[in-house]
């Protein structure tokens, strides 16, 4: 039967990209130095559903491992009974009485042609799998919870952008209506300032929606009833941001660690362990039964030496023919492991786009992020000059509202980049399965247990 090996899937050598050690990638959270992030992470890696549910199913994968390692021992049942009896006077044998029996019955499946342990070595590697599934779950949720909190706090800083603007158009309209009031300006120029203000103040509703939204993710991914978390979150604090990165290699040894390519890897082992299985049903099975006790028709005779009995039965079962249903099957098999080979493959693939993805939208945004800070801050400085020249008499108000707009759309752009910096971060380290090394993986030796 063939042995499972890793099989040569196309991943790099190296992507190129931030310097991610295996060290950081660990508890990639901690890099933020947020401490209510890493509060909230731990938390949703404690409490969150869908992960104890994986939890539960690493169990049960264990449990069917054990199942199968008991395949190999021999199988002991202790029996016992007890009949009254009376026999027909018209079969022979007239009489009745009593009959006492118990004894141990013993059956064991040599096995010589590797059927129970190829059936072993396939339940250890779905068994794996499960766990590696479970950590995909733990990445998962840690990078899903980051982000999250990532975004509670990006549109809290959008609120703080529209708010500090919204108190600049109000003084500004309090500016333009004082000056039309004295003669200086105009109705229209009163009712432009109103529409920036009210432009502005529509803004709110939405983002504090998406605030909303942002709190009620969180509570679900912690395991917590949404609305029971938003007292605990109130303070706002700065977009989690960590230093910029390197830009290096990543060791391909980083992504053959994702959960769900060693998942894939371990699926393909034990699908070719089952073609094992399939090829040992061609040949003989040999059994050895057998069975040891006492039995007498007097219970005073009992536990006496006459009582005594044993049996030993060895068999053979050879499958001679079966309408080529055991070929069938190893053809079956054989393909189910091309499907999981491919199945390998394509998870690698999709491995080596994600992290790429993700680290040339993380570089990029860097860039524009910086392009967009300094398009704010000269839009800061326009506002300041066209207030000026307009209390000067030097500009007409059309250029004040439209420095003014122009401040709120670049900081609020600024605010978003910066919110999906750390997005795109969060990606690069999932993209790499980083999180799941904290999980304290059950052990596959306890299964025989």
């Amino acid at each position: 039967p063939p042995e499972s090996k890793l099989p040569a899937a196309p991943l790099p050598q190296a992507v190129d990209g931030a310097a991610i050690d295996s060290a950081e990638a660990a508890a990639w959270w901690t890099v933020f130095g947020d401490p209510a992030l890493t509060q909230l992470v731990d938390r949703a890696l404690c409490a969150n559903r869908t992960l104890q549910g994986g939890i539960a199913s690493v169990r049960e994968a264990r449990a069917r491992l054990g199942i199968s390692r008991a395949g190999l021992l021999p199988e002991v049942d202790a029996a016992g009974a007890y009949r009254r009896f009376r026999n027909s006077d018209n079969a022979g044998a007239p009489g009745e009485g009593d009959f006492y029996t118990a004894g141990f019955d013993a059956s064991w499946e040599l096995d010589l042609f590797g059927r129970r342990r190829r059936a072993i070595e396939a339940a250890q590697a779905e068994f794996d799998a499960d766990v590696a599934t479970l950590e995909q779950i733990w990445v998962s949720v840690a990078a899903e919870t980051a982000r999250a909190y990532t975004q509670l706090q990006t549109v809290r800083q959008r609120l703080a952008v529209s708010r500090t603007n919204l108190t600049v158009q109000a003084d500004t309209l309090d500016l333009v209506d004082s000056r039309a009031k004295a003669g200086i300006s105009d109705a229209l120029a009163v009712e432009q300032a109103r529409y920036n203000l009210e432009r502005t103040r529509a803004t709110i509703p939405g983002l504090l929606s998406e605030e909303e939204a942002a709190l009620n993710a969180l509570a679900v991914l912690t395991g917590t009833m949404p609305g029971e978390m938003d007292a605990a979150l109130t303070a706002i604090a700065p977009i989690p941001a960590a230093a910029p990165r390197v830009v290096m290699g990543i060791p391909a040894d980083l992504l053959r660690r994702r959960p769900d390519v060693r998942a894939a890897e371990r699926r393909l082992a034990a699908q070719t362990a089952r073609i094992g299985v399939a090829e040992a049903d061609r040949y003989p099975t040999f059994r050895l039964t057998g069975s040891v006790g006492l039995e007498s028709l007097e219970e005073g005779t009992f536990l006496e030496s006459g009582s005594r009995f044993f049996g030993i039965s060895p068999s053979v079962v050879w499958p001679v023919f079966r309408g080529g249903s055991i070929r069938a099957n190893i053809e079956v098999q054989n393909a189910l492991q091309e499907q999981a080979l491919a199945a390998y493959e394509q998870t690698v693939l999709e491995a080596v786009r994600e992290l790429r993805d993700a680290l040339a939208a993380y570089g990029r945004e860097f860039a524009r992020c910086e392009a967009l800070r300094k398009a704010a801050r000269a839009a800061r400085d326009a506002v300041a000059l066209a207030q000026n020249q307009y209390t000067n008499g030097l500009a007409d108000f059309n250029a004040v509202l439209d420095a003014q707009r122009s401040l709120l759309s670049f900081e609020e752009a600024v605010t978003l980049s910066e919110g999906a910096i750390t997005d795109h971060l969060i990606r690069v380290y999932k993209a790499l399965g980083g999180g799941w090394s904290a999980l304290p993986a059950p052990e596959p030796e306890d299964a025989g247990r």
